[in-house]
Formats: C-alpha cells, sequence, structure tokens
C-alpha cells in the first residue's frame, strides 16, 4: 500500500532559495543521535516509509557502492527502486533517487514545504523539543518521496552509524553490514567492536542479516547481535562460501559461490576491493530471491556489472589519466593504494584534501609512499584540514609535498607534472570529490 495514513495537506511550496535556505539552517543543529524526532514526524505525515519495502545498509566502506548495486540488481529484475544516499557530490538532488532518476526540484521543494509546516506545527504544540536536523529532513523527503512514486522497495543508505542514524526507523527485507573499520570515532567509539555495535544497532528481530565483515571483534558483536535478535545471519565470506579472483586486467572479475549458487561477478565499478562489495550485494539480492520476490542470477550478474557510481574510482580525464575517489580513512586509502599499484604503469601525482577530524596521519601514511608527487589543498568547509596541517601530521614526505590551497591551480599543476602519460589521483574525501566535479563536471 503506498498512500501514508493520515497524510498531510499540501502546504506552499518555497521557493529555490527559500527551501535551500531552511535546510542550511539546519546544519547548525549539528548532528544528533537518537530517533525521537524521526519517529514523531513521520507519524504525523501517516507513516510513509511502511509503504514500501526497503534494504537498510549500514558499514564504514562500501555502503554507497553496495547501495548502487543492489537497486541497480532490483531495477534489472523489473521493479520500481527508489535509492536513497549520502553525501551529495554537487546536487542535493542526487541523495534522493528513482529509477536512476534524481528527484526533480521542484518535488524537492514540495516535501521540503510540506515538512517545514509540519514542524513548525509540532514545535508549537511542544511535541517535538528540538528542531529536526538536516539529515533528518532530507530522510523524511525521501520516504515522503518513495511513497508518492509507488516504488516497489527502496534501498537506504545509513548515514552515520547506525543505532540512532535517522533511516533507521524501517522494517527492512534485509539489513546489510558491509564493512567495520574505524571512522567517526567521536560519535561512535574508539574501538571496532564499539563502532560495530552501532551499527549491528540496525538488525530487527528475525529479519536476515548480510554481514561483509570476515573476522575480528566486529564480526563477534554483530554475530552476539544477530543472536539476541534471532536474524539469520548470512555471512558473505564465512563458511560455505567462496571468493574467488577469475580474471584480472582492466575489469576484474570473480566467482562468488554460497550454497548451491554461483555467481560470476564482473563490477562495474573499478577496484578491486568491488569485488567484495559485489559479493556482498549479490547475498543480499540472494536474500530477496528466496524470501521476497524473484530477483534471478541474471540480474544479479547484470545490475552488478553496469553500476555506475561517481566518486568511486572515478575516471574523469584522458590525458593525463584523472581518478577521483572519496576515500577518507584508512580502508578507504587501502583500496586506492591497491589500486594505484595495479592499474598506474608510473607512480600519479596525488592531489589531496581531507577533513581535519580524520585520522590524517595514518591515511597520508598509506597513500603518500605510492606517489611521485603530493600536492596538498583544501576545500570550503569549515572541518577542512590546511594543506600545512596536513604535512605537520606527514613530515617524512615533506620532500615531494606542494601546498597549493587553491583548488582549481592544485588540479592544473597536477596536470602539468603528470603529463599527457601520466596519471593524477584526487582523494581524500568525498566534499573533495563534489568540489573537483563542479569544476571539471564531466570527462
Amino acid at each position: 500500500m503506498n498512500t501514508p495514513r493520515n497524510a498531510a495537506p499540501q502546504a506552499r511550496i518555497p521557493t529555490s532559495a527559500a527551501w535551500r535556505a531552511y535546510l542550511h539552517d539546519l546544519q547548525r543543529f549539528g548532528i544528533k543521535l537518537g530517533l525521537g524526532n524521526m519517529r514523531i514526524l513521520l507519524d504525523t505525515l501517516g507513516d510513509p516509509h511502511l509503504a514500501f519495502s526497503t534494504i537498510h545498509v549500514a558499514g564504514t566502506n562500501g555502503k554507497g557502492s553496495v547501495c548502487a548495486m543492489l537497486a541497480e540488481i532490483l531495477s534489472r529484475a523489473g521493479l520500481r527502486v527508489g535509492l536513497y544516499t549520502s553525501p551529495h557530490l554537487v546536487r542535493l538532488e542526487e541523495r534522493i533517487r528513482v529509477d536512476g532518476r534524481l528527484i526533480p526540484e521542484r518535488d524537492l521543494r514540495r516535501h521540503i514545504g510540506t515538512l517545514k509546516s509540519k514542524i513548525e506545527k509540532l514545535r508549537t504544540a511542544k511535541t517535538l523539543e528540538a528542531s529536526p536536523t538536516f539529515f533528518e529532513v532530507l530522510t523524511a523527503a525521501a520516504m515522503l518521496h518513495f511513497c508518492e512514486k509507488h516504488v516497489d522497495c527502496a534501498v537506504l543508505e545509513v548515514g552515520m552509524g547506525g543505532r540512532f542514524d535517522a533511516t533507521n526507523v524501517v522494517i527492512p527485507l534485509v539489513s546489510v553490514i558491509t564493512t567495520v573499520s574505524k571512522d567517526h570515532m567521536e560519535y561512535l567509539g574508539n574501538s571496532l567492536a564499539k563502532i560495530a555495535f552501532e551499527k549491528a544497532g540496525i538488525i530487527k528481530p528475525g529479519i536476515p542479516v548480510v554481514c561483509g565483515v570476515s573476522r575480528g571483534p566486529a564480526l563477534a558483536v554483530i554475530r552476539r547481535r544477530a543472536r539476541e535478535e534471532k536474524a539469520p545471519l548470512i555471512e558473505v565470506f564465512g563458511r560455505g562460501a567462496s571468493f574467488e579472483p577469475r580474471r584480472q586486467g582492466r575489469r576484474p572479475s570473480f566467482d562468488y559461490r554460497t550454497g548451491d549458487d554461483v555467481y560470476h561477478l564482473s563490477p562495474g565499478l573499478p577496484g578491486e576491493h568491488q569485488g567484495r562489495n559485489a559479493a556482498v550485494a549479490a547475498a543480499a539480492a540472494r536474500v530477496l530471491d528466496r524470501s521476497w520476490r524473484p530477483v534471478g542470477a541474471k540480474a544479479i550478474e547484470d545490475g552488478i556489472r553496469t553500476t555506475r557510481w561517481e566518486g568511486r574510482l572515478e575516471r574523469i580525464g584522458r590525458r593525463p589519466r584523472v581518478y577521483l575517489d572519496g576515500a577518507h580513512n584508512e580502508a578507504g586509502a587501502a583500496a586506492v593504494a591497491a589500486f594505484i599499484e595495479k592499474t598506474c604503469p608510473r607512480p600519479p601525482v596525488l592531489v589531496f584534501a581531507i577533513m581535519k577530524d580524520k585520522a590524517v596521519g595514518r591515511v597520508a601514511r598509506i597513500l603518500f609512499p605510492r606517489v611521485r608527487k603530493i600536492i596538498l589543498t583544501t576545500i570550503p568547509y569549515k572541518r577542512a584540514a590546511a594543506p600545512a596541517e596536513i604535512r605537520a601530521k606527514a613530515p617524512e614526505f615533506a620532500a615531494k609535498i606542494i601546498l597549493e590551497p587553491d583548488l582549481r591551480r592544485a588540479l592544473s599543476l597536477a596536470r602539468r607534472i603528470a603529463g599527457p602519460a601520466g596519471t593524477v589521483v584526487v582523494t581524500g574525501s568525498l566534499f573533495l570529490v563534489g568540489e573537483v566535479k563542479k569544476i571539471r563536471p564531466s570527462a
């Protein structure tokens, strides 16, 4: 059923400037952990999030790629699919898609108008003690849009953590945890076990869980949580499953075997790590195929092969080759480093910017040894580290570091140093990727 209970009357549609100003103002409320606001707001709207099926995806790395793959798989299976991801790179509308198409600005403005009106009434009545955050309002807008567009299923990416994330109000067909590594430790805890506990908060009673974590304390936490909730746990790389490279080269291929099924995976997204993401997506789609609606091996394999997702080792230049990636933590940096070693015939030039609250030194020590020149730049965000701050965290690489705070000049310099036959890798933050795409939107 795709009509929300007690649907709200249509609010006045704000102007483009007004709705953007409203959302910008909400950012001052920062991050608030807890689901109370979301439950009250969605209840007032008639619970639109219960009008369609969902897949809920958490994880430190890989969750955006897995979400994109799952959305493509379900589309290939003939379903109408919503996709909610974050952050966006250039346009806010990127976060909310139906059948691959971004939400039209007018529709997003209309939903924001409805939400703003509802929130004001709830605040006046003191039903809401605090204003919803930017992410909560966008999540509610996505739920309204998916309900209105009668999607069969929405794939929802957790923003951060899982237990208290605004998306954690759904009862999904399957919960997915891609990976667990150290990130957002100021909110999620300073150990893998604590971070895994937050991510395992998306596990629901009796709902299958697909887990891409293969070992260590994080897996132990997820196993315990699944037992407590009596949720069937599918360990993608556990006993009874195998994951083997089949062919390397420009597009690596893999065989993923689980039970009696074999999937021949050739991810459209570059990087060897996308093979493991593809196996996670295949395992989740297999759950749907067996317990919900027919999906089929062909839709799974074709969907993984045809998935495209911006900012994940995305190539935007040819002479020289220019790749963009949002690696902002150690696991992401390791994936980019592996890509460099396997793909680049000679060490590339690196353009690097990162947020100061990340593990700057550890990320640098993974990436910087693999490149011949490092251009440190910055992006227009308060949290961004200044180039000199980054250099101070990695003094051993000072001899090959150039400081260029202006991003346009940094990109131009990197291209000149690399030369037509060389390679430039731009990484350190998805916000950096977004700023580059504003400058150079297409290949």
